[in-house]
């Protein structure tokens, strides 16, 4: 049974007139190409510490199977705005698991897709916990109530946008939390 210990968080773009290449070159700049990436769902596990990208990157080694939740998006169309987020929520209580959420969006600028990636996990963390709130207030009156209900210690997003290339080159952006023994 693998259960990580500890997480970082990385993100990236590239640009290249072939898809996949341009996807190669987005890992290359969040520093994960050398790894076989292994995408998983949303779980924060329970006593996950949170480490540097640095730290985390020379904890890799080229070729290692290397398990991830992993949001990406690409475009070739001149100017379109996009965006790839993972939101995060983490509970206050260090043995109970968080939320990681991935948000892929076209037209959203980092700020609002990360927003949104960060409201998710939080959201799901929220009803996970029994916290109670109202749905349809907006994610700054939410967030409080989380944080103010003692259940919901932190949470934040981590957001990679774009436009696509002006020449048509194929952009893809990715945003990753990494997973660690």
């Amino acid at each position: 049974m693998f259960v990580p210990t500890r997480m970082f968080f990385t993100k990236g773009v590239g640009r290249h007139k072939d898809y996949l290449a341009s996807f190669e070159l987005a890992l290359r700049d969040a520093g994960i190409e050398m790894c076989n990436l292994v995408t998983v769902s949303s779980i924060y596990p329970p006593e996950c510490k949170r480490i540097s990208k640095e730290e985390g990157l020379k904890a890799l080694k080229p070729g290692q199977i290397t398990f991830c939740v992993m949001a990406r998006n690409a475009t070739n169309e001149p100017n379109r705005l996009i965006a790839a987020s993972i939101g995060v929520a983490i509970p206050a209580d260090k043995k109970t698991y968080g939320y990681l959420s991935e948000h892929h969006p076209y037209g959203e600028t980092e700020k609002v897709a990360g927003d949104y990636a960060e409201d998710l996990a939080a959201t799901m963390l929220a009803t996970t916990l029994g916290v109670e709130f109202n749905p349809d207030l907006d994610w700054n009156e939410r967030e409080n109530i989380y944080k103010m209900s003692g259940k919901i210690v932190n949470s934040f997003n981590i957001t990679q946008s774009a436009e696509g290339n002006k020449n048509g080159l194929w952009t893809t952006v990715v945003a990753a939390s990494i997973l660690l023994p």
